[in-house]
Order: C-alpha cells, then structure tokens, then sequence
C-alpha cells in the first residue's frame, strides 16, 4: 500500500531509510574529514518522524541561532535537503579552514557565512551521492542558499513546502566527532510522498 504521508512508514520501512542513512551520513563525514584533514567520526544515525515541535525540541530550542543550508531536489526525486549547523560545530570547522571562532551566529563576517554555506552543500552532496547510488535514482541538486536564523524559522521553511499533505518531518540524527568532542547538527531529508513512495518501491519494501 502506497504511503500518504510520512507518518504512515512502518517500521521496515524506516529501518531501511536508518540504513541508508548510516551509509549517506558516513560519506558525508569521510567528504568532511577530507576537506579539513582531520579524523571525524559520526554517531550511529537516527531517523525519525516528527512533528515541528517535536522536531525543534530535538534539534535545539526555537529561539536558538542557527546556520542552515537548503537544496532542493528535481529529477527523480522530488524535495528539500537542509543541514543546520549548531554554533560548536560551526566553530570546529571554521577554527580549521580560517582560524576563527565566534561567540555568535551574529557576528560571522562574508568569509565565515560562506564557508558555512559550502561544508553545507559539500555534506548534503555527500550525503545525496551516495543515497543516489545505494538506491539506483538519478538527483539533481539546486544551488545552495543558507541562512542565518533561528532554528523554529528555519524548520518552518519545510513545514510550508510540504504543509499541505502531512505536518511531519523526517529528521536525521547523527552528531559528528571530531577530536573526541560530540558536535551538534541536523541534517532533514524532506522527498515528497510520491519520490518517497517510488524509493521505497526500488528498494523491495514498498
């Protein structure tokens, strides 16, 4: 039976989507190391159905200042990709590529929101790249457009797109570590319920 929203996935169905993100997450997290020639390591990924409140209070708090990356998705798949760097994390890179941290979102200059801008896109890339060759589906990605925010803002840009049919949020969790330290981020991959329904398919449990 085709789902209508994603709150109809049983739980092969989302098992099958934690694998995948298992997978999409470690390349994400190799493509990071890479670039800043540092050892990172990501946690066992977590994936979850949540609505908005409950995706905030997962994420952070409404009022926290974030840093998020958007892509959307066309071809064969149909959505949104959103990473969210929290400010340790934020940090962590930008120390690495530029030699700076900052004591809020507030007060990252050109170089540093740019910076944040591409890790954001290079990690959904990653993360899109392999995802696309585990599942046998062709995506193309949009130019990324970041934004600082607060993080109940930048949740309500996906609640808007996909509003209409359902109000969750298929939320991703698995926190880099770099150095020992635990680094906080949110990574959302939104397809619509028709691409979700057609991955699931090309996977054998739909």
């Amino acid at each position: 039976m085709k789902l209508k929203t994603y709150e109809d996935m049983n739980l092969l169905e989302l098992d099958v989507m934690k694998e995948i993100s298992s997978i999409g997450t470690s390349h994400a997290a190799t493509a990071l190391s890479k670039l800043l020639q540092k050892e990172i390591r990501i946690t066992i990924p977590e994936v979850n159905i949540l609505g908005y409140e409950e995706a905030v209070d997962k994420i952070g708090y409404i009022e926290e200042l974030v840093t998020a990356t958007l892509v959307r998705m066309s071809n064969e798949v149909n959505g949104l990709m959103l990473f969210i760097f929290k400010l340790d994390l934020a940090n962590a890179v930008l120390e690495k590529l530029i030699g700076r941290r900052y004591d809020s979102f507030e007060e990252l200059d050109e170089l540093a929101y740019s910076a944040l801008e591409e890790i954001g896109n290079i990690i959904i890339c990653s993360y899109v790249n392999a995802f696309t060759q585990l599942v046998g589906v062709e995506i193309d990605l949009s130019v990324p457009s970041s934004t600082v925010n607060m993080l109940g803002g930048v949740l309500t840009v996906p609640m808007a797109e996909y509003g209409y049919v359902t109000d969750k949020l298929m939320y991703i969790n698995a926190e880099f570590i770099m150095g020992g330290e635990k680094l906080s981020d949110g990574l959302l991959m939104l397809p619509d319920i028709e691409s979700l329904n057609s991955i699931l398919e090309k996977l054998g449990v739909s």
